[in-house]
């Protein structure tokens, strides 16, 4: 009988071991590709090789740049596994809101900006989550997001519906965000940022395959500025200019930074608001 007992635990121990290294590859052997679609400004969603959904920084329905059909239907995005917001300006922040209730999903972001759009009634506290500059969350398995430094300021203005004015309320620290999907694929978006030289120990530490970097000058870094750090610092396999164009400060273009990058290694991705590429 004590035979029969030992050689049954250890056969579910076997199948246990078994499941477990089983998921685990399933996890990391994800074959799929990475869809990256620009919304414009500093706007993307990311489909996932695994089938998620993330929108990041949607300045969408006021956004001068989105493309057409998604200002008319934010559900036109289709359903949104969750949300990241890198900083509390309107051209980032803008319509996330709305998303993250439209889909009863998660808006995450610097814990200093969420705080005040719970408390102020912009956001329910359940579909929120605060963290900060080298927090990690994982929302899925086999993704992972990892909070860095941004060079940036960050308010959140707010129109009061009580006094009809608006007001302008502090929103903690901008963040950039390295994106690591399921199959290992791993996205840096700088956000809005100025140079710092610690761009060379995210990249270094993190080997991001693709960048996404702000140029367009005035309130991030030119393309001149974008340049010095993607050759200098960065290295990336790939990198595709973004936050230029919607804003008539903003007046970096993507001629000058490729002609800051002529004699760069790392591959330009250019892209048009409403396209959609895949890694």
């Amino acid at each position: 009988m004590r035979n029969i007992f030992l050689k049954s635990k250890f056969m579910i121990f076997v199948f246990l071991a078994l499941f477990i290294a089983i998921s685990a590859q399933a996890q990391t052997d994800v074959k799929g590709k990475t869809q990256l679609l620009w919304l414009g400004q500093s706007g993307f969603r990311i489909k996932t090789p695994g089938g998620k959904s993330i929108v990041i920084d949607p300045w969408i329905t006021q956004g001068p740049r989105a493309p057409a059909e998604f200002k008319k239907d934010l559900s036109a995005l289709g359903h949104v596994d969750f949300l990241l917001v890198t900083h509390a300006h309107v051209d980032h922040l803008a319509d996330a809101p709305d998303i993250a209730k439209l889909n009863q999903s998660i808006l995450y972001g610097p814990a200093d900006m969420i705080t005040p759009l719970i408390t102020l009634g912009i956001m329910p506290a359940n579909l929120t989550h605060r963290f900060n500059k080298s927090g990690s969350i994982e929302p899925f398995a086999g993704i992972k997001v990892t909070a860095v430094h941004a060079d940036h300021s960050s308010l959140l203005v707010f129109n009061n519906p009580i006094s009809g004015k608006a007001e302008s309320h502090p929103a903690g620290e901008p963040v950039g965000y390295i994106i690591e999907l399921e199959n290992g694929f791993k996205i840096w978006d700088m956000g809005d940022t100025g140079l710092f030289p610690d761009m060379k120990f995210i990249s270094e530490y993190y080997a991001p395959d693709l960048v996404l970097i702000p140029i367009g000058g005035n309130f991030t870094m030119g393309p001149t500025e974008a340049a010095y750090a993607i050759n200098n610092w960065i290295k990336p396999k790939m990198v595709m200019p973004m936050h230029y164009g919607s804003n008539p400060l903003a007046k970096g273009t993507v001629a000058e930074f490729l002609d800051a990058m002529k004699n760069s290694k790392s591959k330009i991705i250019q892209m048009t608001e409403g396209q959609t590429l895949e890694f």
